[in-house]
Order: C-alpha cells, then sequence, then structure tokens
C-alpha cells in the first residue's frame, strides 16, 4: 500500500459506509475532503467489476475540480471522467469534438476488460448519469487496434475513420482529424495528446509514431495504437436503416423536407443528429449499466442539480413541439424532437437506478436525524476552515499575521496545516510572505503523503485549486482565497483551432480587399470546396487582377490580413508579377533606415543612468498577492522584466499594453 493509500485510509478509518442497498448520509464532507472519502469507499471495494465507486457531480466545473482533488489526494486511484453534454437538450448543433472524444475514450475504456487492480472511480455529471448512452457491446466492438508489422489495407482504416465520425484535411492539428499523403496516415485520436503518424509499405503498417503537429516531427515511437470512435452514432448501413426505420415510426410518414432525415439518409452526417440517438440502435445503456454494481456517491447538490437539468429537457421539449405546431403552418424546416424519456432516465428510472445500490449521499453539514428521510447518518468530521474576510475588510489589521497566528494556534492543537495555492507562482510568494511575518518552518510540497510527514512546527504550502480549505480532526487545509478573497479563474488561451480558422474567413465579407504576404492586394470572394488529389478542399477564394483566381486553403489563412488603409481607389496585384515584391523591397529598405535612427537613439539611452529602483520585498509580495487573478505567463515575464528594469539603474523604455479580456 502506497503512502498517501495509508494516509488517506487513516482520514477515513472510522466511516462504516454499510453494504447491500440503501443509502448512507456522511456529513462533515466539505468539497475537496470528498476526495478522500470517495477514494476510501473505492478501496474498500476494490473487485471485478469495471469501476469501484461512481461519483456525481452537480455540474461540469465540480467534476473537474474533484478529478484534481483526487488526484492530489489520492494519486493511487485511477479517475475515469465521464462529463455530459455540452449543448442544449433539442439543439441543433451537436456535442463539441473535444467532448465527445472524451466520453468515447471513457465509455471504450470502461467498455474494455479491466487490467489490475488499482482502485477505479468514475466521476460523472448529474446530466451524464441520466442520458442514455451507446451500448457497451458497439463501444468494444467498434474498436480497431493497429500494430507495426501488422496487415492491414489503407482503404479499410480511412472506411473506418468516416464511420466513426473523424474529419479528413490536408492537415491534423485537432482531436478527430486525418489526412493522407500516399503511403503515410496522420490521425488525432480522442484523448491522445498529440497525433501519430501511421507509415505504410504495401497493405504492412511499418511504424505508429507520434508526432508535434506544429513541426512536424517525431516525438515519440508507438508499439500499438487503439482507436475508439469519435461520434456517439456509429455510421453504418445498420444504424442509417434503423434510424429511417425508426424515425417514420416515430413521426409518421412526413419525413420529406426534414434535413435531418434527408441528411441521414443519403449517408451524410448532420450537425446536431446525436439528439435523435435512441433510432439508430435498437437499446441504449446508462451509466449505471457501465459501472456495474458500484456504489454511488453523490454530491451535496446532486439531487437538485438532477431536479433542474429534468426541468429544463421538459422546457425545450415543450419548446420544440410549439415550435414544430407553429413552423408547419409556415412551412419552416421541421425539427421533431424525441420523447424525453427516449433519450433521458425520467424521475423514476433515476429514482430506481438509485435504489437499487448502495448510495453514500456526501454532505458538507452536520445532519439532523429529522432532515435524514430514513437514511443513516455518520459523521466525517471536517468542516469549512478560517475565512479572513474580517482581516481583509479591516484597515488597522494584517491578514497574513492573522494567518500566522492562526497556524500557530493549530500547529498548538497538534494538527497538521498546508496551504493550497493556484499556481506555482503564488505559492512561491506564498512561502516569501510566511518567511516575511515570522514562520521560518516552510515546506514547499506538491502531493497528501507529503503533508502527512510534516513535523511539529512545519507548514506546508501546495498546489491545489479549491474554493476554499476545511479542517478534519487530524489536518487542515487553508485556501488561497480565504486569505486573499476570491480569485478569477480565466480560460488559457488556445492556438488557432480550424474552426477558428472558419470563423476568420467567415469575418470577411464577399468583396472585403484582403493582403497576401506572397501575392499583394486581392478581393475577397468566399469560401469555396475544391476537389483536389481526388479529395476535397476548403479554400478561401481571392480574386487578383485580370480576373486571376487564387485558391488557398483554409488551414494557411494566416498568410491572409485585411486591407487595412481606405478602400477607395485600391488597385488589385497581379498574380506573377513583380509589382507587389518590388513594393515589398522598398518597404523593407524605409523600416531599415527608421532601424537605424531607433538604434542611434537606443545608443545614447543606453549611455544614461537612472536612480535604482528596489522592490521592497514584504510590501511587494502583500501587494502582489492581492491581485485577484492567476497571472498569465506573458503577465509574470512582463512583470519581472519592468521590475529588472526598474533595478537596472538605467531609464526605462517600455509600454505595457493590458487584456481588455478578449
Amino acid at each position: 500500500m502506497t503512502a498517501t493509500a495509508r494516509a488517506s485510509q487513516q482520514q477515513a478509518k472510522a466511516l462504516q459506509f454499510g453494504s447491500g442497498p440503501g443509502e448512507t448520509v456522511v456529513a462533515g464532507v466539505p468539497e475537496g475532503y470528498d476526495a478522500l472519502i470517495v477514494a476510501d469507499l473505492a478501496r474498500r471495494n476494490l473487485g471485478d467489476g469495471p469501476v469501484d465507486a461512481v461519483f456525481v457531480a452537480r455540474d461540469a466545473p465540480r467534476l473537474s475540480a474533484f478529478a484534481e482533488a483526487a488526484s492530489f489526494f489520492a494519486p493511487d486511484i485511477e479517475i475515469i471522467t465521464l462529463p455530459g453534454w455540452d449543448c442544449l437538450p433539442y439543439d441543433r448543433v451537436s456535442p463539441t469534438p473535444a467532448l465527445l472524444s472524451q466520453r468515447l475514450a471513457a465509455m471504450a475504456q470502461l467498455a474494455a476488460p479491466r487490467v489490475g487492480k488499482v482502485p477505479v472511480v468514475l466521476a460523472v455529471t448529474v446530466g451524464a448519469a441520466m442520458q442514455r448512452m451507446l451500448p457497451r457491446a458497439l463501444v468494444k466492438g467498434s474498436a480497431l487496434a493497429l500494430r507495426p508489422g501488422q496487415m492491414v489495407d489503407l482503404a479499410h482504416i480511412v472506411t473506418w475513420l468516416e464511420a466513426n465520425g473523424f474529419m479528413r484535411t490536408s492537415t491534423v492539428r485537432e482531436n478527430g482529424e486525418y489526412a493522407v499523403r500516399g503511403g503515410i496516415l496522420d490521425l488525432f485520436a480522442p484523448g491522445a495528446e498529440a497525433p501519430v503518424r501511421l507509415d505504410f509499405f504495401g497493405d504492412t503498417l511499418e511504424t505508429v509514431r507520434a508526432f508535434d503537429p506544429e513541426t512536424q516531427r517525431t516525438t515519440s515511437q508507438s508499439a500499438s495504437l487503439d482507436l475508439v470512435p469519435l461520434s456517439e452514432v456509429l455510421f453504418n448501413e445498420d444504424t442509417i436503416r434503423s434510424f429511417r426505420s425508426r424515425y417514420r415510426s416515430a413521426f409518421g410518414a412526413t419525413a420529406s423536407g426534414d434535413p435531418v432525415y434527408e441528411a441521414i439518409s443519403a449517408g451524410r452526417r448532420h450537425q446536431g443528429m446525436e439528439h435523435w440517438l435512441p433510432l439508430f440502435y435498437p437499446e441504449l445503456e446508462t451509466v449505471f449499466d457501465y459501472a456495474g454494481a458500484a456504489p454511488v456517491c453523490l454530491d451535496p447538490l446532486a439531487r437538485e442539480a438532477y431536479g433542474e437539468r429534468h426541468a429544463q429537457i421538459s422546457d425545450h421539449y415543450s419548446a420544440r413541439m410549439a415550435a414544430l405546431e407553429e413552423g408547419s403552418r409556415h412551412d419552416a424546416a421541421p425539427y421533431r424532437p424525441l420523447e424525453p424519456a427516449t433519450l433521458y432516465l425520467p424521475e423514476e428510472e433515476w429514482q430506481a437506478q438509485l435504489a437499487g445500490r448502495r448510495v453514500v449521499a456526501l454532505n458538507p453539514y452536520q445532519v439532523p436525524e429529522s432532515e435524514a428521510s430514513g437514511a443513516r447518518i455518520i459523521d466525517a468530521g471536517a468542516h469549512k476552515g478560517r475565512d479572513f474576510a474580517p482581516e481583509r475588510q479591516n484597515e488597522q489589521a494584517n491578514v497574513f499575521d492573522a494567518l500566522v497566528g492562526h497556524i500557530r494556534a493549530l500547529n498548538g492543537k497538534g494538527l497538521k496545516v498546508a496551504i493550497a495555492c493556484w499556481s506555482d507562482g503564488s505559492r512561491g510568494r506564498m512561502s516569501d510572505m510566511l518567511h516575511g511575518h515570522g514562520w521560518e518552518n516552510v515546506r514547499e510540497t506538491a502531493g497528501f503523503a507529503e503533508i502527512a510527514t510534516l513535523k511539529p512546527g512545519e507548514v506546508a504550502v501546495t498546489i491545489l485549486g479549491i474554493e476554499s480549505g476545511f479542517e478534519t480532526a487530524d489536518f487542515v487545509i487553508i485556501g488561497e482565497q480565504d486569505i486573499l478573497g476570491d480569485r478569477y479563474a480565466r480560460p488559457r488561451k488556445k492556438s488557432r483551432s480550424g474552426a477558428d480558422v472558419l470563423t476568420e474567413a467567415a469575418s470577411l465579407t464577399p468583396g472585403d480587399f484582403v493582403v497576401h504576404v506572397d501575392h499583394g492586394i486581392g478581393r475577397f470572394a468566399g469560401l469555396r470546396t475544391i476537389t483536389a488529389a481526388g479529395a476535397p478542399h476548403d479554400c478561401v477564394e481571392l480574386h487578383y487582377a485580370n480576373d486571376d483566381k487564387l485558391y488557398l486553403p483554409v488551414e494557411n489563412i494566416e498568410l491572409l490580413t485585411r486591407y487595412g488603409a481606405e478602400e477607395a481607389n485600391v488597385t488589385l496585384d497581379r498574380l506573377g508579377s513583380i509589382g507587389w515584391q518590388a513594393r515589398k523591397s522598398k518597404l523593407k529598405e524605409r523600416i531599415r533606415e527608421m532601424a537605424a535612427k531607433l538604434i542611434e537613439v537606443a545608443a545614447a539611452r543606453a549611455m544614461r543612468t537612472a536612480p535604482k529602483l528596489e522592490k521592497p520585498d514584504g510590501l511587494y509580495d502583500e501587494f502582489a498577492a492581492r491581485f485577484p487573478y492567476a497571472e498569465t505567463d506573458d503577465q509574470l515575464q512582463s512583470i519581472d522584466a519592468v521590475l529588472e528594469d526598474l533595478d537596472s539603474g538605467r531609464p526605462m523604455d517600455r509600454l505595457v499594453c493590458g487584456d481588455v479580456g478578449f
């Protein structure tokens, strides 16, 4: 048993979850501590089933927070996350490819034979738990295993990719894409961190190599590749036939003019077709089928979330039915929704699923017997930690002095103390502030096992993104937000995706002037699909002088910029002429002249001196800690550069532009 497992079990050793069907309310389980409770339940329930425990989170952010806490408190536990669809019920759009990729990877893992004896927790949202899913047999039977040296027809793999939701592109950049060039197949599998390149010699798969999509360089060799579908609609003759038959049975002989029915009947995928998932298969399964007999742990607000989701589904169904009736009078394109119970678990089925298994209802508060509704109550003994809001609001008080005093009091009770920070940078600042306010024995840690080994008088500073801390009988987690107030999480900026490229092209209006880096000024004519080398390609159509046309693949749209000057009297360049290159050459010469003058100015400034301004370490760290955002890498670099300039003894010459939220 690992040190982490021993530490985790020691925290929950007094809890008796019971056995067999029935509900147990575990009180005194604040968020964060629930990861320890669920992990201990999974270890005690370790068996031969697909998973050892199920955690049902109220929503996607809570699911993500639980998974992060579980990896911190119980890294010996395997967490399989299964989110719900990220689109509205009865929407006209499909779930995003990235989310479908995550769902299908989780389904495939659950459907496959279990390997090893590591405890497994299936973490799902309420939305995922009440939604019907692909049968396990279909998921298992639709997987494709590839090994170097295997005899396999490249055309067979391409057919499989097309049938299972992969999209053909000229360059692979995102999950679910593939590209074929001669005897080479590039593809980005669901759940993979990088795309792979398959090299064929005839019908023999020679190598499987992971590569960097930006540099195209090989990063590692792979001994195998296991592929799972990218879509929950497996497109083949059987599923199309089933859809056509069941659609007509459900809605009568009114399918003509229905874009969904016509597209699928023609063998084409249609945006939003997942909302008719029950029509493609004889039967569907649920999360509870995938989980076997594993006990279910309910997030404190899971039941309320089910009620809200159930009401949302009913409202959207009613709205679709009303719109269908209204549209029939105006010959609008129909949207014929399925009965909610065909795709989502109705309340009686939801209750029956829970009644048939062991349920652990987590609650952060103490629960009186009168509110238990007949369920057994046990107390985990934890509670929400101290919030330093009064000290933050009192100008006469120092929150860090109060923090050190609180830590000293906790240590006096024999409790181990850890401060959970949101980033490596904030962890470093917190360590400095503790030192600056008189607490010298600070240890930066990476996991719960290290916290369990703290010596008397020692405090841990670690990285764990929790909303607020909590206290148990043996240890205390103090959240960074408890000390400094709410943090505002900002999504990381992503590299441009294929969808972003199309959006950029769509922002142009036919007739707009654009500049191509190699060919000069042209006129944007729109997006076109052309056939090249026997395959369709999405391109931007550009018009130049003499009615010349240029088709630019959308993945190379970074070569274009919108023409920025006034558009009156604009002259189009001629493809293949030297006019554009000559103008570029003249402009480069002017830039060189300007650069020479700037160098002279910079040299003169470099000879000058200025007073050195050093930051006061303690006060500066306190000031920086009150910044209510997690700094981006670019912001941290800018801050360090400015501080370095102030301390250099030379004039500073910088312009810092703020991010306005885009």
